[in-house]
């Protein structure tokens, strides 16, 4: 998890999952049980736009064809897309991002949708107790793990935002945005105003090891550089033995920057740069 959650060594593979970093710590389906499916209704196109860690056999392939498995298709309720919750303190931090709009990607239409604890804490906790993603993440257990999780950073200091991600109309990812300069991170690295760390964990087994992971990452990344002008720098604080998270990183145009300490492990500083997002 993120350093500000002292659940790092967890959050080491928020992307599988795709890299948890120890770093820090959607918006309209009522949360699914943990057996049954959920799916949020498809996003109208947008025009093209444009971890930490994964368990081996995550994302490191850069294969882009691949589509996510439709493990959740219960239809949403009716107009479940037209109250989203009002932004708190860490939304208002990163930009609003449930205003955001969907993203076309290399893999489909794709939107951040913020966490609702009481709609997606089942779900969440399912994908939490999935033993390669609780190997690092470190939030398997009874529901009420997840759901503290999800309050500290909704109820916390501010600068943390958890999010579903929503891939052609499926929910099919977790996502943690969160302003890197103002979390513990930031005692370990050269921080910048304005650095923003991504976390990020797919869903379903059968999306992993694809490079749909490298993909969204991609994408993500440059949604945010787009609406975060001030951000010169998205960062990723993946496990240092994962080395499957790490080419996904790349793959994804972030460099490898320097070897960190955190609590919990030690990680691999990895950086996407504004000015070089277009070279690599």
């Amino acid at each position: 998890m993120p350093v500000h959650d002292a659940r790092t060594g967890a959050e080491a593979a928020t992307e599988a999952g795709l890299g948890a970093s120890t770093a820090s710590s959607p918006t309209t389906v009522p949360a699914a049980p943990a057996a049954s499916p959920t799916t949020v209704p498809a996003a109208p196109a947008a025009s093209p736009a444009g971890g930490h860690e994964v368990p081996a056999e995550s994302d490191c392939e850069t294969t882009l064809s691949m589509r996510p498995v439709r493990e959740f298709t219960a239809p949403a309720p009716e107009g479940a897309d037209a109250a989203p919750a009002p932004p708190g303190p860490a939304d208002d931090l990163l930009g609003r991002i449930g205003d955001w709009d969907p993203l076309l990607t290399p893999v489909g239409t794709f939107r951040l949708l913020p966490v609702r604890p009481e709609r997606d804490t089942a779900l969440l906790a399912r994908w939490m107790n999935d033993p390669a993603v609780a190997a690092f993440w470190e939030l398997d257990g009874p529901e009420e793990v997840t759901g503290r999780h999800l309050r500290a950073q909704l109820e916390g200091e501010g600068h943390s935002v958890p999010c579903l991600g929503v891939l052609d109309g499926t929910v099919m990812s977790y996502w943690e945005l969160y302003r890197a300069d103002l979390d513990p991170l930031a005692r370990h690295y050269p921080a910048r105003p304005h650095d923003t760390g991504v976390h990020l964990l797919l869903g379903a087994v059968a999306d992993r090891g694809r490079g749909l992971g490298s993909a969204l990452l991609r994408s993500v990344t440059d949604l945010v550089l787009d609406h975060r002008p001030a951000c010169a720098r998205v960062v990723a604080e993946p496990d240092l033995r994962n080395t499957a998270s790490l080419t996904a990183f790349l793959s994804a145009g972030f460099r490898f920057s320097a070897e960190l300490s955190l609590p919990g492990k030690r990680a691999a500083l990895m950086i996407r740069d504004r000015s070089l997002r277009h070279l690599m």
